[in-house]
């Protein structure tokens, strides 16, 4: 029998998902008081509005995070990012994940997931501090091998608290081939090795680069 394992985090009213980027504030439009004012009494809805910024929660890059005149989310292919096979690579105890962790593994069309523990700490202030990142040679690695799309379950995939991730080589190097980014993935630890498919879809907005999404797995 199939499983769905969820991989987003939760987003709440003021939580902070990376440093110097707006908190989002959750709060109803329409309340249930007022509602029955409208509607009759007993008769209630919520009408929620949340305002936040685009990099919030568990969140997906598309070209046009990097570059403008990269596609943004409305060009996004449904089949890089829906019910893709994929592999989860554990990359636990690393800082650096370079590309021997792609040694023998078949990875055209798949959605290559880094598994680093990172996840642990979301919510903390250890999540903002030195955490793990890939190198540009996997990001060239990745490309080359025809990827569908790639995340990590840690605060950036670049590096940010080095001068190796100065340019944001990463991200450079997977959306300018057209490869979307998943950040801030969680709960990898319960995902196999391979066996189960990725699904991480955000709306259709044009003009964004980046937008949340609810990650999840289909394990056989």
């Amino acid at each position: 029998m199939a499983s769905l394992i969820d991989l987003s985090h939760v987003i709440t009213n003021g939580m902070l998902t990376y440093p110097g980027l707006p908190e989002p504030q959750v709060y109803a439009h329409l309340d249930r008081e007022a509602a029955e004012r409208i509607y009759g009494a007993g008769v209630t809805f919520q009408i929620g509005m949340i305002t936040m910024c685009t990099n919030t929660g568990t969140y997906l890059d598309v070209p046009f995070h990097r570059f403008a005149d990269g596609h943004d989310l409305t060009g996004l292919a449904l089949e890089r990012v829906s019910g893709v096979p994929a592999v989860c690579i554990d990359c636990r105890g690393r800082t650096t994940i370079g590309p021997d962790v792609l040694e023998g593994l078949s990875l055209q069309g798949v959605a290559v997931l880094f598994h680093t523990g990172h996840s642990r700490h979301f919510g903390t202030p250890a999540y903002f501090e030195p955490h793990p990142y890939l190198t540009e040679d996997t990001a060239v690695a990745l490309v080359a091998a025809g990827v569908a799309i790639v995340g990590i379950d840690s605060l950036n995939i670049d590096a940010t608290h080095s001068p190796e991730g100065d340019g944001r080589p990463v991200h450079t190097t997977l959306l300018s081939a057209g490869v979307p980014i998943v950040e801030h993935l969680t709960n990898l630890a319960v995902l196999p090795s391979s066996g189960f498919t990725f699904t991480a879809v955000p709306p259709k907005i044009e003009g964004l680069g980046t937008f949340t999404v609810r990650a999840h797995a289909l394990v056989s």
